[in-house]
């Protein structure tokens, strides 16, 4: 049975239109399918978000990247909404690129600004620093795409996470879950080019919530 994956929104300013809209990458909706899941869209201007997430019977909520964190206070409030859903009801969160640094944000942890382009539109290795993760993923290290300027850094890391995955180049945390809640934060976009194997036992490691 396709598992019902709800997926946050970008919000694009239209100038032409002076409008603003949600938006998502093709990408997304061309991977998810590929996954055997039927991608659900969570608008932003939600009057009620946990009404939703029940009405629409979603199986998990990835929150995809795009914009900065406090650039659109409507989609922070949206995903910060949906992180305390999850938490009250032990539901599946993965969070990517700016996900994984607004879930980061959430449990109180910081970003630091990277000082060169290292990881912007340049592939690397991730390690894989977690035994369930590597029998899950089938390996203990494996090329990922790199598209952010934010990093995380250990002494940086929220409350109650625990890091999975550490960049090669410079041991930036790439992949982290939490120890009690069943959410999951990746640094790289595994609906973009660059798929592996990997990418899709990660969605499977996601929604059906398989280490906790």
């Amino acid at each position: 049975m396709k598992k019902r994956i709800g997926i946050s929104l970008r919000v694009q300013i239209i100038e032409k239109y002076d409008e603003k809209r949600d938006t998502i990458s093709h990408d997304w909706i061309n991977f998810l399918q590929k996954t055997n899941c039927v991608p659900i869209l969570i608008p932003n201007n939600l009057t009620d978000i946990e009404d939703y997430i029940s009405e629409m019977k979603l199986d998990g909520i990835i929150l995809s990247g795009g914009d900065n964190i406090g650039e659109f206070p409507e989609r922070d409030q949206t995903e910060e909404k949906i992180l305390k859903f999850a938490i009250k009801n032990m539901f599946p969160v993965l969070g990517i690129c700016r996900g994984m640094q607004a879930i980061n944000k959430f449990f109180k942890g910081d970003l630091t600004t990277n000082k060169n382009s290292d990881h912007v539109a340049k592939p690397h290795h991730v390690n894989i620093m977690n035994v369930k993760f590597e029998n899950l993923l089938g390996d203990k290290k494996f090329q990922v795409n790199s598209f952010h300027n934010n990093l995380i850094k250990n002494q940086n890391l929220g409350q109650g996470l625990e890091i999975f995955a550490l960049s090669d180049i410079d041991d930036t945390i790439e992949g982290y879950f939490h120890k009690e809640y069943p959410i999951i934060g990746i640094m790289w976009h595994p609906e973009r080019k660059q798929q592996t194997v990997h990418q899709s036992r990660l969605i499977d490691i996601f929604y059906n919530k398989t280490i906790w």
